[in-house]
């Protein structure tokens, strides 16, 4: 089962649950942990994985053969990201806008474009524990996230014989749909707050798109006001888990502490989350319920 723990918003505590999710099946399954945030990864501060393995991501680029190019400016017609512009007879390559596509060689008449891979990020990979962790960095300065994204979720494991649990960027945008597609079930971490209900409209928006199954979970609940809860049971939204707002808590996070090895009554808590999602997956169910 591949399970992508998403939110609208930053800062609900995806990460959280992503993490602590994984701690408490480890010791009865084999999990996996993919750490799709690429653009700032941080479940590595609670879990110190060893990480062995280091591979770079790339992206081919194009490359003009002047003596061969004509002018004629057909790469700059076919390319939908300005990556390649024609300016009289003289062509002119942004990298840092391509998309990798290959559509300007595909289609130059004077076989004028070649392509060279241009490095964009990192996937690194290891252990924490029995856990098995992958994680994607993306360069400072490049705007390309879903590439590092892709080459991330092809370390999934293969024999379908893990729980996989990939931790996805924050909002709705095009990373976010890169970590969330083709998943078996979507948590979809939120807030007690006006902000973390409005996100969460969005980010359920995205989970209908992608026809996947969602449940919520609550995070800090207790914190805000009850209109989370209102919407939820008025559009049958399921609420696996509320996590109530505890300083203690928060202060195990601030020192990148495990909630469930800290808090036995989380990790109880945890178990249930696993085996609705197991649940709801399984069947598809979407309908309201209350906290529990």
């Amino acid at each position: 089962m591949v399970i992508a723990v998403a939110s609208g918003k930053g800062g609900t505590g995806k990460t959280t649950i992503a993490v602590n999710l994984a701690l408490t099946l480890e010791r009865d399954m084999p999990v996996q942990l993919l750490d799709c945030d690429v653009e700032e990864p941080n479940a590595h501060l609670f879990l110190h994985p060893l990480l062995d393995v280091s591979e770079k991501v790339t992206l081919p680029v194009p490359v003009v053969d002047h003596s061969k190019c004509n002018g004629c400016g057909r790469c700059s017609e076919v390319c939908a990201f300005n990556a390649i512009i024609a300016i009289g007879t003289h062509v002119m390559v942004f990298p840092e806008l391509c998309h990798g596509c290959g559509g300007c060689s595909r289609f130059c008449p004077m076989s004028a474009i070649s392509e060279e891979p241009r490095e964009i990020g990192v996937v690194e990979s290891g252990h924490a524990g029995q856990i098995e962790f992958v994680q994607g960095r993306v360069n400072v300065g490049n705007p390309l996230a879903p590439p590092v994204v892709r080459a991330v979720k092809s370390k999934i494991d293969a024999r379908q014989v893990k729980v996989v649990i990939i931790d996805a960027p924050p909002g709705t945008s095009c990373p976010v749909v890169a970590s969330l597609k083709d998943s078996d079930f979507c948590v979809l971490v939120t807030e007690p707050t006006p902000f973390g209900l409005n996100d969460l409209v969005l980010a359920i928006d995205v989970a209908k798109e992608l026809d996947i199954p969602f449940g919520v979970v609550i995070n800090r609940s207790g914190l805000g006001n009850k209109d989370l809860l209102t919407y939820c049971r008025r559009e049958k939204v399921p609420v696996l888990l509320e996590i109530p707002f505890d300083r203690r808590y928060a202060a195990c996070y601030a020192r990148g502490g495990r909630l469930v090895e800290e808090f036995p009554e989380l990790k109880e808590a945890f178990r249930r989350l696993w085996q609705r999602i197991r649940a709801l997956a399984t069947t598809g169910q979407t309908e309201f319920r209350g906290p529990s």
